[in-house]
């Protein structure tokens, strides 16, 4: 894979964040040796995150992202400080930007308690240094957009405190070995995109192809007969969830079957608190909210899966009828105490990083969270037998 074609998920988030006009956006635009951000004098030129898929050398494939001043001001500015602090859940690195006139103010030292409680690495960049002389101590470092002054050694060290750490679980290659075959169900829909499967699938075969194991991709009326032709039995079989209720009854009891959603929950989250949170849908009743989170955004259609087919499924196993919140990209509601249980799908388009927090902030608060694919796999009856490859 290119690194134009490493998905965002794969990339060092580098997170820029501070006040109005500290130059966050002219450090970009300077680190990145491209007029990428748009830079001006007028307070609050940013006003969304903006997001650059590159490459940063010595570091490789990084997601760059550009976010408001931490001190904007009204209702407008509340939500631009809101979408800001959004971003930091998905930061691998963080440069804490300060204008070198004006030094370090309690916005800044507020924001660098934030991260180290999130164990997030930090460089704290006083930038425009060629119009103010600063001193900097361990962990700082002095820079001019302008200039060039230390840009250099500035992604040095974002290079040295980045190094993101191997995932606990990869997505499958613990689980086979060389020579084994692996069937992997691909139903080609209406949801399905055109052109192309999806980043689960991709990485799925990826891994199979590295573990020198088979990948044999079929749809759901083709799977019976694959089955069949296989001389030696297959290692497991892996499904699209939306069509687990169809393959669990043509796959034999003997090979095990799980989803693309619960091996994505395995490799960036905590499967078994997952697992206990699929079984809190016993004991939903009438009216009791329940959130449904999609990690990236995309063009609902008639059928969705996170808008549609989950709430009936739900339905059709609860006989309840609770309410339903739904939030895609990077809306994840810190305060989850109005919902009886979070349902959240596997997060291939979010970091590890990510979704740990959103697992975290569910934990907190004693909220039950799960995975699309455990819900499926829990309404249709299948949910221990999905689970028994990973005991």
């Amino acid at each position: 894979m290119s690194l134009n074609q490493t998905p965002s998920s794969g990339r060092v988030h580098i997170g820029l964040f501070g006040r109005r006009n500290a130059g966050k956006s002219s450090l970009i635009n300077a680190i990145t040796n491209q007029n990428i951000a748009l830079v001006s004098d007028v307070l609050g030129t940013t006003t969304d995150p903006v997001y650059k898929a590159m490459e940063l050398l010595p570091l490789g494939p990084v997601m760059i992202i550009d976010t408001p001043g931490l001190d904007d001001e009204g209702e407008l500015g509340l939500l631009r400080i809101k979408k800001a602090n959004q971003v930091i859940n998905k930061t691998d690195i963080a440069l804490v930007v300060i204008d070198s006139q004006r030094g370090k103010t309690p916005l800044e030292e507020d924001l660098i308690i934030k991260l180290d409680s999130k164990k997030i690495p930090y460089i704290t960049v006083f930038n425009k240094s060629d119009l103010a002389d600063f001193k900097t101590g361990e962990n700082e470092i002095a820079v001019s957009s302008v200039t060039g002054k230390n840009i250099d050694a500035l992604k040095e060290m974002i290079a040295k405190k980045a190094v993101k750490p191997l995932a606990e679980f990869p997505i499958l290659s613990d689980l086979i070995q060389k020579g084994d075959f692996v069937i992997l169900v691909t139903p080609i829909d209406e949801s399905a995109p055109k052109g192309r499967i999806i980043l689960p699938q991709q990485q799925t075969i990826r891994e199979i192809l590295d573990s020198n194991a088979i990948s044999v991709v079929c749809q759901v009326n083709e799977l019976e007969g694959v089955l069949g032709n296989l001389k030696t039995s297959s290692r497991m079989v892996i499904t699209d969830s939306q069509a687990f209720g169809s393959v669990s009854k043509i796959v034999p009891e003997n090979i095990p079957l799980t989803s693309f959603s619960i091996l994505m929950a395995r490799h960036k989250g905590e499967l078994f608190h997952q697992l206990e949170g699929a079984k809190a849908l016993d004991s939903i009743k009438d009216n009791d909210k329940i959130l449904i989170s999609e990690g990236c955004t995309h063009h609902r259609q008639c059928g969705d899966i996170g808008t549609v087919k989950l709430p009936a499924f739900i339905r059709n196993y609860t006989k309840a009828n609770p309410e339903f919140d739904f939030t895609s990209g990077t809306e994840f509601p810190e305060d989850l105490s109005p919902y009886k249980l979070v349902i959240h799908c596997g997060g291939c388009m979010q970091s590890e990083r990510e979704m740990k927090y959103r697992i975290q902030t569910a934990k907190d608060q004693n909220i039950p969270i799960t995975n699309y694919g455990m819900i499926i796999a829990k309404t249709t009856g299948i949910l221990d037998r999905s689970m028994k490859v990973f005991i």
